[in-house]
């Protein structure tokens, strides 16, 4: 899943996000888009297509458990 600066979704990117992103918003090209950390290192979070910055997540179901 994806969401970009505007809060526009993406979601059933599969298994290659960059190239499923960069066709569903027409474009040949993307960069990768970095955050900070506290510890001085950088981290990919996500890409930058089209002129959009959209950050990736992976998301996965959620289930109560059964306590008996």
């Amino acid at each position: 899943m994806g969401i970009d600066q505007f809060g526009e979704t993406y979601h059933g990117l599969g298994k290659y996000p960059r190239k499923e992103l960069m066709a569903r918003l027409g474009s040949k090209h993307a960069d990768k888009m970095y955050v900070d950390l506290l510890s001085g290192k950088a981290k990919h979070v996500g890409y930058i297509v089209a002129r959009k910055w959209v950050a990736l997540f992976h998301v996965t179901p959620w289930e109560k458990q059964d306590i008996s």
